[in-house]
């Protein structure tokens, strides 16, 4: 039987997406919008499902899918107690664009920054917009790359699906 190449690119990066399902964040050293160092592996959500967004300023489609979830997010948090930490991994030069965005935008999520790309890189992230969902126990049970219209409704389905709501 006769495998094509593009068949195999394909499944071989599906394994590598599927590959860290089951694990846990890895403990990097990011930091809020205020400049408070922060170790990911302290982020908790009571037991409660977990959002992690990586995102950028200059990043058309980040933006598109975080004011799409923000439209909902008071909704998504009543039900389920999910919590959304956008990730931005705005470089040095770029960094200082993110807090007058994200207060531009009136977001409710938390924000951390990860200017020099090192929990980007411990999370095998390439290119964004990437979202990752943890369960209650901080374990990575779905990821997604990239973002089209309609993307949020399967993440929230799955958020809910966690939550047993």
């Amino acid at each position: 039987m006769k495998i094509t190449l593009s068949l195999l690119s394909f499944l071989c990066f599906g394994l590598l997406a599927s590959s860290q399902n089951g694990a846990h964040l890895p403990s990097v050293m990011v930091q809020t919008m205020e400049g408070r160092k922060v170790d990911t592996k302290t982020i908790s959500n009571d037991g409660k499902p977990i959002i992690i967004n990586f995102w950028a300023t200059w990043c058309a489609p980040c933006k598109r899918e975080l004011a799409t979830i923000a439209e909902s997010y008071d909704t998504w948090q009543e039900e389920t107690g999910v919590k959304l930490i956008a990730v931005s991994i705005d470089d040095a030069r770029s960094m200082a664009r993110v807090a007058p965005y994200v207060n531009g935008q009136g977001w409710d999520y938390e924000v951390l920054l990860d200017p020099n790309g090192d929990l980007k890189r411990a999370m095998n992230v390439n290119n964004v917009p990437h979202t990752f969902l943890l369960n209650g126990k901080g374990e990575i049970v779905y990821q997604h790359n990239n973002y089209e219209p309609g993307d949020e409704k399967e993440l929230y389905a799955k958020v809910k699906a966690l939550s047993g709501k």
